[in-house]
């Protein structure tokens, strides 16, 4: 398959499950995707990653290797809103390997934090950082700030996951007061 010119010739969920379904679990076929989508053109960039994100959802195994390269991407000025919401999507539902906690919660703090983001990437950004929240617990107060802070002006979208995550991160007091007994 010339994946790039598959990547092209199509922009629907149809071709993503074709790419998808074509790739499986072997990490070379991901790799060329992961090739395409790291150091493609712009548009080949923001379509494949639509096919990243379902494949890596489908079989994680195969982003590990890719993480790091994922988050260097994401620094770029000038990103689609489909990388970011595509790749914020993975990152939600992996567990982050320490060296890249770092990365991952500045660039999510800069997205919750940007009235520009769209909501979906705002909303992501919340989830990861409620995941990375709960193993280091330092990020929970500064967290639970900023989304106190943007649910009285926030979509419908924003304040469920809002809340949710509010939950997932519950009360420092509750938590010491647990801890003494």
């Amino acid at each position: 398959m010339n994946l790039e010119a598959e990547i092209l010739r199509e922009h629907s969920k149809r071709q993503v499950v074709r790419i998808m379904t074509w790739v499986g679990r072997d990490p070379d076929r991901f790799a060329q995707l992961m090739q395409l989508f790291l150091k493609g053109e712009y548009r080949v960039t923001q379509r494949s990653a639509w096919a990243v994100m379902h494949c890596a959802t489908r079989h994680p195994e195969l982003i590990g290797p890719w993480l790091g390269p994922m988050i260097d991407k994401m620094q770029e000025p000038g990103l689609h809103v489909a990388v970011q919401r595509n790749v914020l999507r993975i990152l939600q539902d992996i567990d982050i390997p320490k060296k890249l906690v770092g990365k991952v919660t500045d660039l999510c703090f800069r997205y919750l934090t940007d009235h520009r983001s769209p909501i979906a990437v705002k909303v992501f950004s919340m989830t990861i950082l409620g995941n990375i929240a709960e193993r280091e617990p330092d990020l929970k107060r500064e967290l639970k700030a900023i989304i106190e802070q943007m649910l009285p002006y926030a979509s419908a979208g924003l304040k469920v996951r809002g809340r949710d995550v509010l939950k997932q991160l519950g009360s420092e007091n509750d938590k010491h007061s647990r801890r003494r007994l």
